[in-house]
């Protein structure tokens, strides 16, 4: 329960944050309020920082292997993420193209820069703190939630044709 949750948790803060940041109308490619796209990538973020973790012991070294993996693993996220909803729902969410060592439309340097930053401060300062909300939602919410997401994942896929 505690993924789907941590998975469901940061796919709606993310689609939040997202749009106070930008204040786009269209924010992501589910009807929902949520982006899914986050709720992955913290799942990403916090596997790699555990496998890490049990790796290696010093903290300097953890702290900049997780900032390095992090920052390749999510800018191919981001990369594939961009094309894959180009490709499949025909639009353009985000673009690059105009920024310094883009590394194509999607994706670029200083974004993945962004996200080993962000990395960092998910794993030693923000989901330490969340993480006790996030143990505490009932199981119902999160049953609820999840049905509501894969619904609104089906019905997203159905309507596209």
């Amino acid at each position: 329960m505690n993924i789907i949750n941590t998975f469901l948790f940061y796919s709606i803060m993310g689609h939040f944050i997202e749009n106070c940041v930008y204040t786009k109308v269209d924010s992501g490619i589910l009807y929902g309020y949520w982006t899914p796209i986050y709720g992955l990538g913290v799942l990403l973020i916090l596997g790699i920082f555990y496998i890490i973790k049990k790796k290696v012991s010093n903290k300097f070294y953890r702290a900049l292997l997780l900032f390095l993996i992090s920052s390749i693993t999510l800018g191919i996220v981001e990369f594939f993420g961009g094309l894959i909803i180009e490709k499949i729902f025909g639009r353009i969410f985000w673009d690059y193209s105009y920024q310094n060592f883009n590394i194509g439309r999607y994706t670029s340097v200083r974004m993945m820069l962004i996200w080993g930053i962000s990395s960092l401060l998910l794993v030693y300062l923000i989901n330490p703190f969340l993480n006790f909300i996030i143990k505490k939602i009932p199981k119902i919410i999160t049953i609820t939630l999840a049905f509501l997401f894969i619904y609104d994942l089906v019905f997203t896929l159905i309507t596209l044709n």
